[in-house]
């Protein structure tokens, strides 16, 4: 089985990239749905409630962006918890998807957090910062979070050095789906 694993800088396309070499018929590992997901959880929610002193439940992710908002180091706490879950996540996918040719895992702080190690190669979603901005607002996204994310990770330079394939995602679908196509055949 090849393991590809997708990163990129927030907003760039990981989603997309990997939906396209998937074509609905290799299994896609989202790091940003099992986090959705924890959201979701009973025992998530009361992990958060307790370590940012929270008094309700209710709308707990909202909550927590409001308190990065006044405070970027309340980013960290909150990966304290959700990091250990998305790759424990990560790994248990590593292991039920080795029927599969080709698995993909789309883990926007792949290189940051050191996973490098568990793919056969790695792709690198690389597009313009005001963009990704833009794409970000879109989503229902607020800028200064986004400004918050952006400088946790790393700097696409470092990044793009670790990668073995990148791929540039400035323009349509269409044209995202040309230079892909470039990079599978050289699979």
């Amino acid at each position: 089985m090849i393991k590809i694993g997708i990163t990129g800088s927030l907003a760039s396309g990981k989603s997309t990239v990997a939906n396209i070499i998937s074509k609905n018929k290799y299994p896609i590992f989202s790091a940003d749905k099992v986090v959705k997901n924890l959201y979701k959880k009973n025992f998530f929610i009361k992990k958060v409630k307790s370590k940012f002193k929270l008094k309700n439940s209710k709308n707990i992710k909202i909550q927590v962006k409001n308190l990065i908002k006044k405070d970027k180091n309340k980013l960290q706490k909150l990966e304290s918890i959700i990091h250990p879950l998305v790759r424990k996540e990560m790994n248990r996918s590593l292991k039920t998807k080795k029927n599969f040719n080709i698995s993909i895992f789309e883990i926007p702080l792949l290189i940051e957090g050191k996973l490098t190690k568990y793919f056969d190669i790695i792709l690198f979603v690389a597009a313009n910062e005001k963009i990704r901005l833009r794409r970000y607002i879109q989503r229902g996204g607020n800028k200064k979070i986004f400004t918050i994310l952006n400088k946790r990770q790393m700097s696409q330079k470092k990044k793009i050095k670790k990668s073995d394939f990148i791929i540039y995602n400035n323009r349509s679908v269409k044209n995202l789906k040309k230079r892909l196509d470039i990079i599978l055949k050289r699979l």
